[in-house]
């Protein structure tokens, strides 16, 4: 989908009325299109090139990506580098921040060179601990949660002003997220948590990968009769499995991963598994895409990045638009 105004790779777009930024990812959403996104791996790498080779496979089919702030507590590029190089060639990042590296001192200087590179985005994440990561023994921060941070983010926007309460000359135009998991606690403990985050300023929520639908639209229903829908938008995550085994063990030791039995039988009776695991990735985009109050997706394949495309594709959900990516206006002049 282009925007009349659509701007040359490295460009803005203005800040339309009602917007907070100047962002691709807020006017697809604002327009009431099903905004779709995905997550970018970041690379072991200093070369540029590992970032532009890996967007690649999402030409033309998402409208924003995820840069991921050393997921896992794996060391990787920065996610605010990783911005950075997107936000050259003018596709829609966001910045993902996590409160266990850094202090409050830290994210919000982060906040504030993104925004200056263009980008207009933030996703707020506690972080997993280190023990699950290749440095083990570094030493963690969580100086904020994700509350805080959020609230830290809005206050940076919208106050003009650092934590501390000193003024800033000229705040970062970001649109705001988290995560919720209804999938890993109670259901009054997510929508709890749903209405926290949305206080805290979350203006958009991406789940954990969603195999449930039934729970997930009882969550969703719940959100809306709280009234909790009319002031955030939401992107269920969803992501395939390459076979029953690893489903299996995904479920057993991931955190909040919540796979029914269901799944792994399917996939076990498959006679090729990881077709049959892009299949039920399709299926479930399709059902979630009917759910009242769901205003996208989040399509999240760890490792089968080349599998967006043709998930995305066939579950029909842009519905014969075409998001931004460089070299359109070669390809469609």
């Amino acid at each position: 989908m282009y925007f009349d105004d659509e701007p040359l790779a490295g460009e803005n777009l203005p800040i339309l009325p009602g917007h907070v930024s100047a962002g691709r990812f807020e006017r697809v959403l604002r327009s009431g299109h099903f905004a779709v996104t995905t997550e970018l791996a970041a690379p072991d790498s200093a070369d540029p090139q590992d970032v532009y080779d890996r967007i690649r496979v999402f030409d033309g089919f998402i409208d924003a990506v995820v840069a991921s702030d050393d997921a896992g507590a794996n060391c990787h590029m920065s996610s605010i580098g990783v911005c950075s190089l997107l936000s050259r060639i003018g596709y829609s990042s966001i910045l993902q921040l996590t409160c266990r590296d850094k202090n409050r001192i830290a994210l919000q200087g982060d906040v504030l060179g993104a925004a200056a590179m263009g980008v207009a985005n933030v996703h707020c994440l506690s972080g997993n601990a280190v023990k699950g990561g290749d440095h083990p023994d570094a030493k963690q921060v969580f100086d904020l949660d994700c509350m805080s941070l959020l609230e830290s983010i809005r206050d940076l926007r919208d106050k003009n002003e650092f934590q501390s309460g000193r003024s800033i000359t000229a705040p970062p135009r970001v649109f705001i997220g988290a995560t919720v998991n209804p999938f890993a606690m109670s259901l009054d403990q997510c929508t709890g948590q749903l209405a926290e985050k949305i206080k805290a300023g979350a203006q958009y929520i991406m789940t954990d990968h969603c195999f449930d639908v039934a729970r997930f639209k009882e969550f969703m229903s719940r959100s809306r009769d709280q009234g909790l829908l009319e002031d955030v938008y939401i992107l269920p995550g969803v992501g395939p499995m390459v076979s029953a085994q690893a489903a299996d063990w995904i479920r057993n030791h991931v955190p909040g991963m919540h796979i029914p039995d269901t799944i792994i039988k399917r996939l076990e009776g498959a006679s090729d598994q990881q077709k049959e695991g892009l299949n039920i990735a399709i299926e479930l985009i399709q059902e979630l895409r009917e759910v009242a109050g769901v205003n996208g997706v989040h399509v999240v394949a760890f490792r089968q990045e080349e599998t967006v495309a043709e998930i995305i594709d066939r579950s029909g959900v842009l519905e014969g638009r075409v998001p931004w990516y460089p070299g359109r206006d070669e390809v469609h002049s």
